[in-house]
Parts: C-alpha cells; structure tokens; sequence
C-alpha cells in the first residue's frame, strides 16, 4: 500500500513536472513573442523616420526651389532696372544729341567767337566721356560685387548644407547609442528574470525536499506504530499463561 502511495506520488509528481514544463514552455513562447513585437516595433520605428527623412527633404527641396524662385525673380527686376537705366542713358544720350545739335547751330553763328569755347567743350566732353567711362567701371565692379555677394551667399548655403549633415549624423549617433543602452536594459531585465526563474526553481525544490522530509516521517512513525503493536501482541500471551496463574 505505501508502494502504491508511493507510485500515486510519482505520478502526481511528474504530472507537476509536466505541468512546470508547460508552464516554462508557455513562458518562452510568451517571450518569443514579445520579442516579434520588439521586432515589429523597431522595423515600425524605420518605417517612421525613413517617412520623416523623405518629409524633411521634401521640405528642403521647397525651400531650396523658394530659393531659386526668389533669386530668378531678383535677376528679374534686376534686368529691369538695368533695361530702365538703358533707357535713362538713352534718354540722355537723345538730350545729348539735342544739346549737340543746339551747339552746332550755335558754333555755325558763332564759329569764329566760339573757337576757344569749342575747344573747352571738347575737353567738357572727353571729361564726360571719362566720367562716363569711369560710370561703366563702377556698374562693372557693382556687377562683380554682386556676382561676389552671391558666390558667398552659395558658399553659405553650402556650408549650411554640411552644418545640417552633421547634425543629422549627430541625431542619428545618438538613436543608436540610445538603442545600444535600451538593448542593454532588456538584456539586464533578461538576467534579471532569469535568476527570478532560478529563485523559483530552488523554492520549488526546497518545497519538494520539505515534502519528501515529511513523507519520510510519516513512514518512520508508521513503521514504529508497527513496531509497537507487534510487541504488545507478544506480550499478552505471557501474561495470560498458566504460569502466570
């Protein structure tokens, strides 16, 4: 009978076993799953900021072409204003010729007398010439000035270009040390489940060596419950011999 107890024990025994091992089996799939979703998640995560790269191209390639359109349009009313002081010059060449042809009337009446000032108009007008001259050298450097201004304002740009780059590398050295620190605490909570798994396992086999200690003693006090009853059957005979009478 106690065999059987015994056995029955066994049994339930390895039932609990089977029972552990359903348990730690449903634990690892639990756990293969969070770590699909971990998974799902950051290919989610890559998802999202390739959306949000492609975004803030998309925006810089708008205020790159707002750049462009503002510069077309800068040329635009510069080559009117250039047009508008062509037309000014002309204007003023076409006052010239007047003023020219009123000086040859004037020098035809008065050729003899206006010798002397012919001459000094002459010099007025190499100096006007000059002036004008030196008036196309300044237009010509103000050109080179702002061909220069604009140089330096692509030079900018371009150096704005890089400073965005670095900060993008910077941005992105950051998400990964910041993924590398969040893969090191899942590993630490890892470990950290794993000895809560090992505290429970040695509970359970503290809890099984208890149980077995007080089977033990249950056995030890039958065998001495029998024990006794056996030395009590054989004493009573003695006493109830005739010798005894």
């Amino acid at each position: 009978m106690i065999e059987r107890e015994r056995e029955r024990e066994r049994e339930r025994e390895r039932e609990r076993e089977r029972e552990r091992e359903r348990e730690r089996e449903g634990e690892r799939e639990r756990e293969r799953e969070r770590e699909r979703e971990k998974a799902r998640e950051r290919e989610r995560e890559r998802e999202r900021e390739k959306a949000r790269e492609r975004e803030r191209e998309r925006e810089r390639e708008r205020e790159r072409e707002g750049e462009r359109k503002r510069e077309r349009e800068e040329r635009e009313r510069e080559r009117e204003r250039e047009r508008e002081r062509e037309r000014e010059r002309e204007r003023e060449r076409e006052r010239e010729r007047e003023r020219e042809r009123e000086r040859e009337r004037e020098r035809e009446r008065e050729r003899e007398r206006e010798s002397e000032s012919e001459r000094e108009r002459e010099r007025e007008r190499e100096r006007e010439r000059e002036r004008e001259r030196e008036r196309e050298r300044e237009r010509e450097r103000k050109k080179e000035r702002e061909r220069e201004r604009e140089r330096e304002r692509e030079r900018e740009r371009e150096r704005e270009r890089e400073r965005e780059r670095e900060r993008e590398g910077e941005r992105e050295r950051v998400r990964d040390s910041e993924r590398e620190r969040e893969i090191k605490r899942e590993r630490e909570r890892e470990r950290e489940r794993e000895r809560e798994r090992e505290r429970e396992r040695e509970r359970e086999r503290e809890r099984e060596r208890e149980w077995e200690r007080e089977e033990s003693e249950k056995i030890k006090g039958q065998q001495k419950r029998k024990r006794w009853r056996a030395r009590s059957v054989r004493v009573v005979p003695t006493l109830l011999s005739p010798a005894a009478v």
